[in-house]
Parts: C-alpha cells; sequence; structure tokens
C-alpha cells in the first residue's frame, strides 16, 4: 500500500516578497502571504478547495492588541502562489533526494492553476505567481517570523 501525503503548502506571513524570472520581477507584494505549494500525483480539486479555505481563513495576523487574530482577506493582504515540487523531496536514502512523489507536469499544471484562480476569487482580486517549471528567484522578507505547514491529507 502506498502512502500518499496530500497536497503540500509551506505558508510564510511576509511584510514583502517577489518572484524574479531570467532577471525579470515576475511578480512582487507588500504585505500577505507567500506560499510555496508541492503537488503529489493523487491530488485532486478536493485537496485544492481545502488548501484555498484553509489558507485565505488562517488567522494568522496581528489584530490591534497584537494577537494573531486576522486573516490575510481581514487585512486586504497580498498572495503569491509559487509551485514548488521539492517540497516532496525523500532524502531518506543516500544523499540525492528523489522527487518521484511529485506530480509530474500534465497533472500538476492543471491544479497550481485551479490553486490560483479560485485563491483569486476567494481573495477578490489577482495573486502572484510564479512560473511553473522556471528557475526562479524568490526572495521575502518573513515576517514574524510566520511560516506554517499544511498538508490536505493529514488535514493539518
Amino acid at each position: 500500500m502506498r502512502y500518499f501525503c496530500g497536497m503540500r503548502a509551506l505558508i510564510q506571513r511576509v511584510s514583502s516578497a517577489s518572484v524574479t524570472i531570467e532577471g525579470q520581477i515576475h511578480a512582487s507584494i507588500g504585505g500577505g502571504l507567500l506560499i510555496l505549494l508541492g503537488i503529489e500525483t493523487a491530488d485532486t480539486e478536493k485537496d485544492v478547495d481545502w488548501l484555498v479555505k484553509k489558507i485565505t481563513g488562517m488567522r494568522i495576523f496581528s489584530d490591534d492588541e497584537g494577537k494573531m487574530n486576522l486573516s490575510v482577506l481581514d487585512t486586504g493582504g497580498d498572495i503569491i502562489i509559487v509551485s514548488q515540487f521539492t517540497l516532496y523531496a525523500d532524502a531518506q536514502k543516500g544523499n540525492r533526494p528523489s522527487f518521484i512523489r511529485a506530480a509530474r507536469p500534465d497533472t500538476a499544471i492543471p491544479l497550481y492553476e485551479m490553486m490560483i484562480a479560485k485563491t483569486t476569487a476567494t481573495l477578490g482580486k489577482p495573486v502572484g505567481t510564479g512560473q511553473f517549471g522556471a528557475d526562479m528567484q524568490v526572495a521575502l522578507v518573513n515576517d514574524g517570523p510566520v511560516t506554517i505547514w499544511l498538508d490536505t491529507k493529514e488535514g493539518k
């Protein structure tokens, strides 16, 4: 029996973030979230729906009393979503990680695009993106720092 982890998202609360491709800034935001997204072979639209709801509703921004009590929707923050297959690195054996569990482009690209579209619809404004398969330079100023790991199959 094969164990599937689910779609993975590494969420970072940022005061700024950008994605540069071939020397050109592809996306840039001020305050909000940088999401590194890993897609596995067994992931579906259900995984996307769960992540979008969880990410946009997660209360990780400070309220007037300094408590993490506001979501990105509450603050009007921005989001960048970057596809990152290396979130599925398996480094248990040897020194060279295996990425066999990461979805191939024919599966991953439609789910990545779905994640972008559904997050845009929920946020009510466009989200920034990386470019699937491109060599990207991702810069960020992690605010807090706040970094949260989500996995759709584990429900956390």
